[in-house]
């Protein structure tokens, strides 16, 4: 872009030129105007941003449409990230509101230019990622369509129990069914019965896994519990060879994590320890806590107390540990926290985005101990489904009794599913179900990602369309330039030469118009891309050429549509007589393509024309009345008879 100089440029030429007062004062005006010397004409961001939800003929945008295009991208008005927008457009609006006395519906909120720009510019990088649709799906809607219909067949399924060891988590309805997902950057959609509280049940072992061993290093924690899947059920009283549970994943092994993580305070402190760092997981959304469920938790605990006295005589707590009621205690209370479908999705993406929440971008999980838990979720986090589970659906997922289940897609979302319907395993019924087929319209599962698997799943990360534009981009550039390379590069991509832009041009016209003679040879004999397409005006290649004068490539032309109107690969009807010339088709008129092994050179020249054209054919031999005859398809009239 060429420097433009400013007005206070221009003024400071004219008071030199015009000078009246003191030369040390000019001198010191244009020393101060110097760091800024040039203007430019660049719009910023937010004027670009103003422009796009600009009212007509007003000075205003319209701050609901842009709230509306946010959301159809899968970002939310609660999103922490938009904070700081939505604080000060909810604060201007208030003092119009007090000026008007008039209460204003949000959809139709318009601002000023200035204040419009001073609301977005804290939330710039995201509204601008946004509206570039930079984000990890760009598909949203179609996405978000395929993700009902998938609730919807779940929502069909009746099979499974609602669990009904203690009285709480028997009285929940079997028909509450709910899906929420948060992708990694913090696009969000959620069908159902998403915002009604449950426990997290053993969900929480995940999560209290990743807590201790960001905490305290994921050696420590494995010092005191193994990683293997134990093969037996998930409270069975049983150690690994190293006597230690088998994994945190078990009722044994979250035990003992939960003895591991801040046991130096009072029952308290780590109670609202565990409590702050789920909700900063969660991003700040619903983290709550069932003091009834805890209660009944602890009354019905025979088995899990025989556990922990099992583990105490084989030395498995830390020495920390003093009061085994309190072990137990802060255990049951890590399982009686609450969420909901919407803040255990962000819980899930927070795994997948390697430990950090998506809404806030703050570091909740460090990294080893986030691809530690995945791990320890693929192997081991359906109960004793897990190894059918990682088969037929190959993600990291964890369940509870609740009927609440999280799954991770690492690099892209979390996902939470709650039904409390259970199979015989202690999983959600509908929830597995989701999960299969999620799987089988999406190339979600582990393994999908392999060479050369045959797929027809749907990869919501793709920019369909966006290649092709790409493609037609590059295409078009190349043969503007004249650049040969990357025009072969293309063809032996397998791209078609033949696309044209929003004006039907194709590279053959662009070629033609800047007299790239090597890339029209190409385009024509090797290629052999239609000679003469037409663009919006009617105009052909050849007419471009001769327009410019690039006389050798009209000849070129010529000679190429003269063979495509007279000349084909192929032979028009059975097989000539004896003296007959071969009778040539002219099929490739109307598609305006040379035959495959013809090719044109662009020489006055008739003989060097002919060399070129006869090179490479292939002749054709064939028996009719007990005659052989051999001719090659292309020449005059050569044809050898024998008997």
């Amino acid at each position: 872009m060429k420097p433009v100089h400013s007005q206070g440029t221009i003024e400071q030429y004219r008071q030199i030129l015009n000078r009246k007062g003191s030369m040390y004062n000019i001198l010191q005006q244009t020393a101060d105007g110097l760091s800024n010397a040039f203007a430019r004409d660049q719009k910023t961001p937010e004027d670009l941003i103003f422009d796009l939800f600009k009212i007509p003929n007003k000075n205003e945008a319209s701050i609901g449409k842009l709230l509306t295009v946010l959301k159809s991208y899968g970002l939310q008005e609660s999103d922490p990230r938009l904070k700081p927008m939505m604080d000060k457009i909810w604060k201007i609006e208030q003092m119009k509101e007090e000026v008007s006395n008039e209460a204003r519906d949000p959809k139709h909120w318009k601002l000023s230019k200035d204040d419009f720009k001073l609301c977005i510019n804290e939330s710039l990088t995201l509204i601008s990622r946004t509206l570039q649709n930079n984000l990890i799906i760009p598909s949203w809607q179609q996405f978000c369509t395929i993700i009902k219909s998938i609730y919807d067949h779940c929502k069909a399924v009746k099979d499974g129990k609602v669990a009904t060891y203690i009285p709480q988590l028997a009285r929940q309805n079997p028909e509450s069914w709910g899906v929420a997902i948060c992708t990694v950057d913090g696009q969000r959609t959620s069908f159902g019965d998403t915002k009604t509280p449950f426990c997290v049940q053993s969900v929480s072992k995940a999560f209290n896994y990743a807590i201790a061993a960001s905490d305290l290093g994921a050696d420590f924690v494995h010092h005191y519990v193994g990683q293997e899947p134990s093969g037996r059920l998930f409270n069975e009283i049983c150690l690994d060879s190293k006597n230690r549970p088998h994994n945190p994943m078990v009722n044994s092994g979250a035990i003992i994590v939960s003895a591991l993580i801040q046991n130096k305070l009072n029952m308290a402190d780590r109670f609202d320890y565990m409590l702050q760092r789920y909700r900063k997981i969660a991003g700040g959304d619903y983290i709550g806590f069932n003091n009834a469920v805890f209660l009944s938790e602890r009354l019905t605990a025979d088995r899990n107390y025989a556990l922990a006295y099992y583990m105490k005589e084989n030395g498995c707590f830390p020495k920390e540990m003093t009061s085994m009621t309190d072990a137990l205690d802060f255990y049951f209370q890590l399982c009686s926290l609450e969420g909901n479908c919407d803040s255990l999705a962000v819980m899930a993406a927070t795994l997948a985005n390697g430990g950090v929440c998506p809404l806030t971008e703050e570091r909740c999980i460090q990294s080893r101990p986030c691809r530690d838990v995945l791990s320890l979720m693929y192997s081991c986090g359906m109960y004793d489904y897990s190894g059918q589970f990682s088969f037929h659906v190959g993600l990291p997922a964890k369940s509870g009794v609740s009927g609440a289940m999280i799954c991770v897609i690492p690099n892209l979302m979390g996902i939470c599913l709650w039904s409390p319907p259970l199979d015989r395993l202690g999983n959600t019924c509908r929830g597995v179900e989701f999960c299969k087929e999620l799987i089988s319209k999406f190339n979600f599962h582990n393994y999908d990602s392999l060479a050369h698997t045959e797929s027809s799943k749907f990869d919501p990360r793709k920019r369909y369309g966006e290649l092709e534009k790409d493609q037609v981009v590059s295409l078009l550039f190349a043969a503007k330039a004249g650049d040969l390379n990357t025009i072969r590069r293309i063809y032996m991509h397998g791209v078609d030469l033949e696309m044209a832009d929003y004006d039907k041009r194709t590279a053959l016209h662009l070629a033609a118009s800047e007299g790239h003679i090597e890339t029209v040879r190409f385009l024509v004999n090797i290629a052999k891309v239609k000679v003469n397409p037409k663009d919006r005006w009617n105009r052909i290649p050849y007419d471009d050429a001769v327009s410019f004068g690039f006389n050798q490539i009209a000849t070129l032309l010529e000679k190429a549509m003269s063979l495509t109107e007279s000349r084909d690969s192929g032979i028009q009807s059975g097989i000539p007589e004896e003296g007959e010339k071969p009778t040539l088709t002219s099929t490739n008129a109307s598609t305006g393509h040379l035959p495959r092994y013809v090719s044109v050179s662009s020489s006055e020249s008739s003989e060097e024309s002919g060399d070129e054209i006869n090179q490479n054919l292939p002749s054709i031999e064939a028996e009719k009345n007990g005659r052989k005859i051999s001719f090659t398809i292309g020449e005059e009239q050569k044809s050898d008879v024998s008997s």
